[in-house]
């Protein structure tokens, strides 16, 4: 088959790698890819969110089978523009991703089929979602702007100074663009929090392995939050008991609620949970894979991963078999300094090997290019060191043992990732 993949960062790598292993997999192309991808894949020039030019190119090639791995693409209708040529896809209908692309709409589907999330009002007036920030009195609060926002349009503000400030710059200075036209205000939860992917095929659900992503910038959870700085696999905070109430009280009934609503939905389903001493709470979706919970998962999967694809496409994903290692994954995020707000590109990598890669780890490359056979920086988050193990440590001391390999200017990454999973582990 020859199969193209729409993205350019550390999750659309790790696709591609997982991909690869498949006996059915023939050609892949990545559209637009980056620098590393283009060690395992065909880079083809464009736009992730150029519908026109994805499908121009799957007809001009005879692309057996698309996935379209970004939220933008997805919410824009890509794969509805894909389906109407009659190019077989991965991933959600723009109906569907509209599960991401409006937290408005998400959390009144939520309010609607009685699925555990905070408490919430959403406002179109500044000034009205003021003075309500203001009469409740509770902080933390939480501020989202209601479109895609690139994983930052999320403020936990800690008083009502900080609230304030935050309504204004996404609603009125449009921090966010039109994302922020609308804001959702919700109650702050307090617990653990766990990414659980899933495949749906819009009837069933087949959750992946749980993982524990680290936003903040720095170490200890501090700084500003980022797309994630790493994360580790599997949650040990997510017991096999979480598993099966979140199945009867989250996954299932989302996917039935989106069923009555004429948005089915079929692709990788992301449930960001909040483990709560009330049970567990949906914090946001996300229409797609994670990044970069993405480059921990997959490196568990021990089934074809192009074989569950295509049966969340045709619908057979109740018939298919999915195995999963028992090992344990870490990915720490090598990133610029001064990510996410300012920082420099260009500067050589030092430390990989004529395929990106490096010794001990399999590197996801996020934000690289080429240039005469070397390596340089080309976004915030650079590489995704990724190491498996027979147990968590073992998997976190071989990722921060790569890392040490990896070299260029200004670099940053945080060195406490998979902290707060060992520490549970050891309880």
């Amino acid at each position: 088959m020859k199969i193209l993949v729409v993205g350019s960062g550390g999750r659309e790598h790790a696709i591609i790698r997982a991909l690869k292993k498949s006996p059915q997999a023939d050609t892949i192309y990545a559209l637009p890819g980056n620098g590393g991808i283009a060690a395992d894949a065909i880079c083809v020039e464009g736009k992730a969110t150029d519908i026109d030019r994805v499908v121009a190119f799957s007809k001009e090639e005879k692309i057996d089978f698309v996935v379209v791995a970004p939220d933008n693409p997805l919410v824009l209708g890509m794969v509805d523009a894909l389906n109407a040529e009659g190019i077989p896809t991965f991933g959600p209908r723009a109906n569907a991703a509209i599960l991401e692309g409006s937290k408005v709409f998400s959390k009144n589907l939520m309010k609607k089929y009685g699925i555990p999330t905070a408490r919430y009002e959403t406002f179109e007036d500044a000034q009205a979602a003021i003075d309500y920030i203001k009469a409740t009195g509770e902080y933390p609060v939480v501020i989202k702007a209601d479109g895609l926002a690139l994983g930052k349009g999320v403020i936990i503000a800690q008083s009502f100074a900080e609230a304030a400030e935050a309504v204004k710059s996404i609603m009125e200075d449009k921090a966010f663009g039109a994302s922020g036209n609308s804001i959702v205000v919700e109650q702050f939860l307090e617990g653990v929090e766990v990414s659980v992917l899933a495949f749906t095929d819009s009837k069933t659900v087949r959750p992946m392995v749980s993982s524990m992503d680290h936003k903040r910038a720095n170490d200890n959870d501090e700084g500003l939050n980022t797309g994630g700085m790493g994360t580790i696999a599997p949650n040990p905070y997510y017991t096999s008991a979480i598993a099966q109430e979140c199945m009867e009280k989250i996954f299932l009934p989302t996917i039935r609620a989106m069923g009555e609503e004429g948005r089915p939905f079929k692709g990788c389903l992301y449930f960001g949970l909040m483990l709560t001493k009330n049970g567990p709470y949906v914090i946001e979706y996300n229409c797609r894979f994670g990044d970069p919970e993405t480059q921990v998962v997959l490196p568990l999967l021990e089934s074809d991963l192009l074989e569950i694809m295509l049966s969340t496409y045709h619908e057979t994903l109740a018939e298919t078999e999915i195995n999963w290692s028992d090992k344990s994954a870490a990915c720490v995020i090598v990133a610029s300094g001064g990510y996410p707000v300012e920082y420099k590109t260009g500067y050589l990598i030092e430390g990989l090997d004529a395929q990106g890669q490096c010794k001990g780890a399999t590197l996801y490359h996020a934000g690289t290019r080429q240039q005469d056979g070397k390596y340089l920086t080309a976004g915030g988050r650079v590489i995704g060191v990724t190491c498996t193990g027979d147990s968590l440590k073992m998997a976190l001391d071989s990722a921060y043992s790569a890392v040490k390999n990896i070299s260029f200017t200004d670099m940053h990454c945080r060195t406490d990732i998979g902290k707060k999973a060992l520490d549970a582990l050891e309880k």
